[in-house]
């Protein structure tokens, strides 16, 4: 969609008139579960993605709907909801400043993503996530709010220049005088005055835009992961996708756990007889479920290895002086706790910084105890939920794990 806004058309077209776009899986239907747990309805995932003009927002966008395959993500640009120009204003458009928060009607952005979270159709079926971009998206608070994650692409000035000029120049016919004007008097401006300062709101900041592959395939991965976890907190699920999702799950976790492991470059041989640079991962390691069985038979040289622990729930770190950590979600005095394991492998030598506590999911309550007693040991985690209820049950969690994965569930 063409950025320019300095022909009466142009502005005709784009004042508050909301505009959608993005991909959408074909089996998906608006009425999906994914939208409802025990608590009501489940809302989209809302991200919010800023930068400055000719950054490469767009290009992200584009990128991150692509690789989700299987979500139904809609795009909505902060660029349809421009307020209508007056018969003056239309008169001297060349000299509107179209990079202003106050060119925005705001209201209406925040009435259409809020009818989106709640799962209503406004020009587009409900969705799993929601994009918002534009170069002012984080300039107003409650804009902000609704968002679940904010992005901000960051790009060298000179080169965000260099595309405005050529996109100006090839795309809408314009002189570089005329190019270098407009961007000295408004665009500038107003990236310095509310476009840069917004930058401090931002979870992730992607430098070079596009180019940085990396960043948008941890973006994608992050969005993937909550997808599969909409899906194994679907009470209506059925045992066979709840086993395949929960294990893609559990060997992300180890694979992110194992990644925490010390390495050495080593070099191989390849069936090509080239040869390939890549790592070797440190063997002295052990790695055990949470009981006492095997908390109780630990090699004899425990001490000189690093320790991955796995259990399902990270729920309370608090219970008669107890870290309790189950694989269901209910909380029981058992001795075989989180406390107990970590204190065993610290008595027999293990660097607190050698242990990586693995879990599906985490309470905020129990993350904060685990940590603030073993300030050294890592916890991974693949999301961490709201919080505890009253019966210590993590919320909105995912019920009894083992009779769900097993099936021995009514």
């Amino acid at each position: 969609m063409p950025k320019e806004k300095t022909s009466i058309d142009y502005v005709l077209e784009k004042a508050s008139r909301p505009h959608f776009s993005g991909l959408r899986s074909p089996t998906a239907t608006a009425t999906s579960t994914a939208f409802s747990d025990a608590n009501g309805p489940r809302q989209p995932f809302v991200m919010g993605v800023s930068g400055g003009t000719a950054s490469g927002k767009t290009t992200v966008c584009d990128m991150i709907i692509q690789q989700l395959h299987d979500h139904r993500v809609v795009l909505v640009n902060q660029d349809s909801f421009y307020l209508g120009l007056t018969t003056e204003e239309l008169k001297r458009v060349h000299e509107y400043n179209f990079d202003n928060p106050d060119a925005f009607d705001t209201e209406q952005l925040l009435g259409c993503i809020e009818k989106l979270k709640d799962g209503q159709s406004v020009q587009v079926n409900a969705s799993d996530d929601i994009i918002l971009e534009g170069i002012l998206v984080f300039h107003d608070q409650c804009v902000r709010n609704l968002m679940n994650m904010k992005i901000f692409v960051d790009t060298d000035a000179d080169v965000r220049l260099a595309r405005r000029i050529r996109q100006d120049m090839v795309e809408r016919g314009r002189d570089v005088s005329s190019v270098l004007e407009q961007y000295a008097k408004f665009v500038k401006p107003a990236f310095d005055g509310f476009v840069l300062p917004s930058k401090k709101y931002a979870n992730v900041i992607i430098p070079r835009g596009g180019e940085n592959h990396v960043a948008i395939d941890l973006i994608v991965q992050h969005l993937q992961i909550r997808g599969m976890h909409t899906l194994i907190r679907d009470r209506e699920i059925s045992k066979h996708d709840f086993v395949f999702y929960s294990d893609r799950l559990i060997r992300l976790v180890v694979e992110h756990g194992l990644g925490h492991f010390p390495f050495t470059e080593k070099q191989v041989i390849t069936p090509t007889a080239s040869v390939y640079t890549g790592v070797d991962f440190a063997k002295s390691c052990v790695v055990f479920p949470l009981f006492e069985a095997y908390i109780e038979k630990l090699p004899k040289d425990i001490s000189e290895r690093h320790v991955l622990l796995l259990d399902l729930v990270l729920a309370t770190g608090s219970l008669d002086g107890y870290i309790t950590i189950l694989v269901t979600e209910k909380v029981s005095e058992l001795g075989n706790s989180a406390n107990h394991a970590i204190e065993l492998l610290v008595q027999k030598g293990v660097p607190e910084s050698h242990i990586i506590f693995l879990n599906l999911i985490s309470a905020p309550e129990g993350i904060h105890c685990v940590c603030k007693r073993f300030p050294s040991l890592k916890i991974v985690t693949s999301e961490i939920d709201v919080a505890l209820n009253g019966e210590f049950r993590v919320i909105p969690g995912m019920g009894e794990f083992g009779d769900r994965y097993f099936g021995t569930d009514d």
